[in-house]
């Protein structure tokens, strides 16, 4: 008979209580409750949408092909309908123009340097086109037309070998819809087998061998609003399960004929928010789209996608970012105190390599210049500040031999304009700020950082940056505030949350190296939180909204979405390392907690009879 160690090469581990050294799947007895336990990975059940970067021109019934992450939207309405966006995983830049205007029309592509427009109707004289287009990543050339002419369309592919299907002929047709498809071979487009069922401003996705298509409409001899759902096997098309909803107008996900989406589109009477996953056999309905719209553009697979654009959203430049299911789960957990008790203080650094410096010490209060450094185990007291202070910032992306404090607060009401850096040794006094103050925010590096609001008597909005030298006047912030909190770099930073005189705000801007922008907010108003990370993906915890929080946020480079909260809620305190490993330390009371968060996370199951 089959034993355990014959089968997985290891003895059950006897262990008294959750077995830290498990690894995935390994099962162990817990002595203490006298059960056998495994652990497993800690995986989202289903997929969801959050915001993405917006078009620069909003558009609708354009194309789109590419990665989530390395996408191309092209084409549409309104003109001149030869507009190109390269989405490079953070935000869109317009680059090269089509040569034909079009919109409703084909595409195929799996990456932004590749990609192939055809068909569709002009945007500005309403003619039917053949016309076929090949993106190199910087110019579309224009290479052989279809056989027919048409518009709203489906394509799938890439630019060497790709199909185009169904759609609609010219008005003058007899039939309006079309159920002709044609096959691209890098040259020439030939007629291959029909459709099944004619229609058009269907959904196509996959390859020229293994391709779906998917919903529709069809004016002849009446209307028809399509479920039917046909697959592709590269000869021929083959009915297959219906979708739960028809709908029309939209543009496919999917990398193959096993696994598709089909997200949104109109229903026809209204604005659909529906969204449909394919596993190769039938369709299961998953999670809407936060924005309800037809006609946008598309890239990506069924496991992680873009929509971009489109009719009835809240804007015609709105993009939503799909990631599927059995994603990890993040979460926190308990640390090593640090040995000094406070609030208020400053960190930086790694999840494995960080440093924490001035704050508040218990009551009765008093302000703090001890320094403490982090190894990844233990917490090690070092030579203090030269200037003991409290509601300091600090260089968020320093290191534990190269870092920056400036500002703060020595009571009553001393607000402080110096300066220090920490060479992993000493501390030296260097050029003050311009404005003293306390409760600024802080980010950049030891040689190049940034200080911005913050109190001083009354809430200041000035900005100020750090060569390694001296600090120099820059652009102000445009929401004064004092407690809110920084992270990123000089060039690139984030200045998040704060109290602006009464209660607090949600209020997140950009800083782009020369101005600071609004961008969107953060979910749950505070003040006081901890930081980790950079602009395109950074981490907020905790902080205090009538309350101390444990609220945790996780920043994609557009737009904030709540993850798992903190252990313990708490405001003042620090935090250092990226979105994927963090440390929020310090803060609240007894204020020496320290919790390390992992952007995955494990799951202990007890087996039972």
């Amino acid at each position: 008979m089959a034993t355990y160690k014959g089968t997985v090469g290891t003895a059950v581990v006897n262990y008294a209580g959750n077995y830290p050294g498990a690894v995935d799947g390994e099962l162990w007895y817990d002595s203490t409750n006298k059960d056998f336990k495994y652990r497993y990975p800690n995986v989202t059940a289903a997929g969801s949408w959050r915001s993405q970067a917006s078009l620069n021109t909003g558009r609708v019934e354009l194309a789109g092909a590419g990665t989530s992450t390395a996408a191309l939207m092209f084409g549409g309405n309104p003109g001149p309908g030869t507009i190109t966006e390269l989405f490079n995983g953070t935000t869109f830049s317009e680059v090269n123009d089509m040569s034909q205007n079009k919109s409703t029309l084909g595409a195929a592509g799996k990456t932004n340097t590749a990609a192939l427009a055809f068909g569709g109707v002009s945007t500005t004289d309403n003619s039917y086109r053949a016309d076929t287009e090949t993106w190199n990543g910087t110019n579309w050339t224009e290479v052989n037309n279809l056989n027919q002419a048409r518009a709203q369309l489906a394509g799938c592919g890439t630019n060497t070998l790709a199909i185009a299907f169904g759609g609609r002929k010219d008005t003058g047709a007899t039939e309006e819809e079309f159920a002709g498809t044609e096959s691209w071979n890098g040259t020439n487009w030939t007629e291959v087998n029909d459709l099944n069922t004619a229609r058009q401003l269907m959904a196509g996705s996959g390859t020229s061998t293994s391709a779906l298509a998917y919903g529709g409409v069809d004016y002849h001899p009446s209307t028809a609003y399509k479920t039917e759902t046909e697959l592709w096997n590269g000869t021929n098309w083959t009915e297959v399960n219906d979708l739960n909803a028809a709908r029309y107008n939209w543009q496919g996900i999917g990398d193959s004929n096993t696994s598709a989406l089909a997200a949104a589109g109109y229903t026809g009477t209204a604005n659909s928010g529906l969204v449909e996953l394919w596993n190769g056999t039938n369709w299961t309905e998953t999670t809407n789209v936060s924005d309800d719209g037809n006609g946008y553009g598309s890239a990506g697979t069924a496991t992680s996608a873009l929509i971009s654009g489109g009719n009835g959203r809240s804007s015609s430049s709105v993009t939503e970012e799909w990631t599927g299911a059995g994603v990890g789960v993040g979460a926190w957990a308990t640390s090593t105190a640090i040995n000094t008790a406070r609030k208020y203080g400053s960190g930086a650094g790694e999840y494995t390599a960080a440093i924490f410096f001035a704050g508040r010490t218990p009551p009765p209060s008093s302000p703090s210049g001890n320094t403490e450094i982090w190894d990844g185990s233990t917490w090690t007291e070092v030579n203090d500040m030269n200037t003991a202070r409290n509601e300091t910032a600090s260089a968020t992306r320093g290191t534990t031999t190269a870092s920056l404090v400036f500002g703060g607060d020595t009571p009553p009401n001393d607000n402080h304009a110096d300066t220090e850096i920490w060479n992993g040794t000493n501390w030296t006094e260097v050029n003050n700020l311009n404005t003293g103050r306390r409760a600024l925010g802080g980010a950049g590096t030891s040689t190049a950082a940034l200080a911005f609001s913050g109190y001083n008597s009354t809430n200041v909005n000035n900005c100020e940056t750090w060569n390694g030298t001296n600090w120099t006047e820059v652009n102000n912030v445009n929401a004064t505030r004092r407690y809110g909190v920084g992270l990123g770099t000089n060039t690139s930073a984030l200045f998040i949350g704060g109290y602006p005189g009464s209660g607090s705000t949600a209020a997140n801007e950009q800083w782009n190296g020369t101005n600071w922008t609004e961008v969107n907010n953060i979910n749950t108003s505070r003040y006081s939180m901890g930081t980790a990370g950079t602009t395109p993906a950074g981490l907020i915890f905790s902080g205090y909204h009538t309350t101390a929080l444990a609220n945790t946020e996780d920043w994609n480079g557009n737009n904030w979405s709540e993850v798992a909260d903190m252990n313990s809620g708490r405001d003042g305190l620090s935090g250092a390392g990226t979105t994927t490993n963090a440390l929020g330390f310090s803060g609240g009371s007894p204020g020496v907690l320290a919790e390390e968060w992992s952007g995955s996370s494990d799951v202990t199951k007890v087996l039972t009879d």
